[in-house]
């Protein structure tokens, strides 16, 4: 999907703001925000329809507000979406019939759920893949709806593949509910095909990108 959330080299927001320290919250509201997350609110959700509803924020909203605060934004999308709450209950702050409340946790489960929570995304590929390490390839010139990972700056540029990492979900699908697998690569790119000819020679990008993105050189 082609929205104001795909800022790569796009020009004119300004520096990015990059705070010091390592504290990874400003509020604590952010800590509930990224805690609630971690509990799983919506078990129906993918990562990729939630990747999606962001995509879709009124392009002010996306841009005005902090990180968390379009977490908490999206959320409340999926709730209506998925029958979690009506508008009406979000509006008024609280369902209708709240659940019991869960038991609080303690330090030590909330670090283990965390440390045993990682999820692979990787599947059986269900072809051989059509593209070897050191081959040259064509991005596409255009996105897939409703939801891509292919960057605008990324699209119609010549790259070589210098990894591949077998069949993982394919995100365009994981947006629409579905569980597809597809060859992923690492794409190494110069800087002056993706930024013209005032780029440094010397510099490249790399970026993971699936065989569906991919078509051979003309």
């Amino acid at each position: 999907m082609d929205g104001i959330h795909d800022l790569g080299g796009k020009q004119g927001h300004g520096p990015v703001p990059v705070d010091t320290g390592d504290a990874p919250f400003s509020h604590d509201w952010e800590r509930r925000m990224w805690g609630l997350a971690r509990e799983g609110l919506v078990p129906s959700m993918t990562i990729d329809w939630f990747r999606h509803g962001l995509e879709m924020m009124v392009p002010a909203d996306y841009l005005t507000q902090s990180y968390f605060e379009k977490w908490a934004t999206n959320y409340l999308m999926i709730f209506a979406d998925d029958g979690i709450a009506s508008l009406q209950e979000i509006e008024a702050g609280h369902v209708a019939d709240p659940a019991p409340r869960a038991a609080a946790k303690t330090t030590q489960e909330v670090v283990e759920q965390v440390r045993t929570g990682c999820t692979d995304f990787s599947l059986p590929p269900d072809a051989p893949a059509k593209f070897s390490i050191g081959d040259k390839v064509l991005t596409l010139d255009h996105g897939t709806a409703p939801h891509t990972r292919l960057p605008g700056y990324a699209r119609g540029r010549h790259g070589t593949i210098i990894a591949h990492h077998g069949a993982h979900l394919l995100p365009d699908e994981g947006a629409k509910g579905r569980h597809v697998g597809d060859h992923l690569y690492t794409i190494s790119f110069t800087a002056r095909e993706l930024w013209g000819p005032d780029a440094h020679p010397a510099d490249t990008v790399t970026l993971e990108l699936w065989e569906s993105y991919l078509v051979p050189p003309r």
